[in-house]
């Protein structure tokens, strides 16, 4: 048996690597067949190796984790443990840095994992961004957050948040209400976002005043967008004429992103996604990045990463099995 020590700033950040009932360390216990303790202010690790060696990796980089201000979550702990087995734990040292936005709450936004780090950053340096993920990667959360952040520094005048209204399963027809009850069900993601960064009374201040506007994708025809950060959610439903559409509509000193997951095309099979298509079309055109989140950006709850692994693997069987 070895031993290793891993030294952190206070008790308060040892607490939180250990987690709720010592339950962070417990999965890096089990993952790494190791015992970890509490030393006197540090950490203190003892095992065989390799195991010993790559929990040390593990714990030294939820400390590092831990001075960007993030909380250590069992999600952290599962992100950080993937990053170590794949020899790629010093990509973390990305995370560091200031967050992106203050919500109404005063939670401090910030890129929980390296692909939404930079996501972040592509969204800086481009004018159009195509995130591609699946889902609780964050996509649409970040892009809200990047365009409060410019509507705060004057960057822009409005925030425009768009979907495609498609009827999965229902007739929006035979819905109740006007036509805004019918697509307020498709919007409210969006709302929520917005909420969550603006609070209810401002929200509601700038919807009424048109500085925000959450629409169908269909009312962006016709339009030229001006000093505005647009951002298309749940691409993936769109049609080629849709999409086309819509990148058509971008004007001066304005800025977009459209996010998807083509692994979750609602269209009629008739119908080709026009996110799909966008991608090979945009590809290698200056301004215009395209940002692929994988399972490991997943954020969510930490079903949510063994649900997408399972379905990939079965969509790769099926694949197989029709060649």
């Amino acid at each position: 048996m070895a031993e290793k020590f891993v030294s952190v700033d206070s008790g308060d950040q040892l607490s939180d690597i250990f987690g709720q009932l010592d339950g962070n360390i417990a999965r890096i216990q089990k993952q790494y067949g190791v015992s970890i303790v509490d030393r006197d202010g540090s950490i203190k690790i003892i095992g065989d190796e390799p195991g010993l060696s790559e929990a040390a990796k593990a714990v030294e980089a939820l400390v590092r984790i831990g001075n960007t201000g993030q909380t250590v979550s069992d999600q952290t702990v599962r992100y950080v443990t993937s990053m170590v087995a794949e020899g790629i734990e010093s990509q973390l040292e990305e995370l560091k840095g200031d967050g992106v936005c203050v919500t109404a709450s005063g939670k401090i936004v910030r890129a929980r994992t390296v692909g939404q780090k930079r996501y972040i950053e592509s969204i800086k340096n481009n004018t159009i961004v195509l995130g591609i993920g699946p889902a609780g990667t964050g996509k649409t959360y970040l892009a809200v957050a990047m365009a409060v952040k410019a509507f705060r520094e004057h960057k822009i005048k409005k925030i425009i948040l768009t979907r495609p209204a498609v009827e999965a399963g229902e007739k929006l027809g035979f819905l109740p209400g006007d036509l805004q009850d019918k697509v307020d069900p498709y919007l409210r993601p969006l709302y929520d976002a917005l909420f969550d960064m603006f609070g209810a009374e401002s929200f509601g201040r700038y919807m009424e005043k048109g500085i925000i506007e959450v629409a169908p994708l269909a009312y962006m025809r016709g339009r030229t967008l001006d000093e505005a950060f647009i951002i298309l959610d749940e691409a993936q439903n769109t049609t080629s004429e849709q999409i086309k559409m819509f990148l058509t509509r971008l004007g001066n000193e304005s800025r977009m992103v459209i996010t998807g997951d083509i692994t979750q095309i609602d269209l009629p099979d008739a119908k080709k996604s026009g996110l799909v298509e966008a991608i090979r079309v945009l590809k290698g055109i200056e301004d215009i990045d395209i940002h692929r989140f994988s399972e490991k950006d997943v954020v969510r709850h930490k079903l949510v990463q063994d649900i997408i692994k399972a379905y990939e693997k079965f969509n790769e069987g099926r694949a197989k099995n029709h060649a």
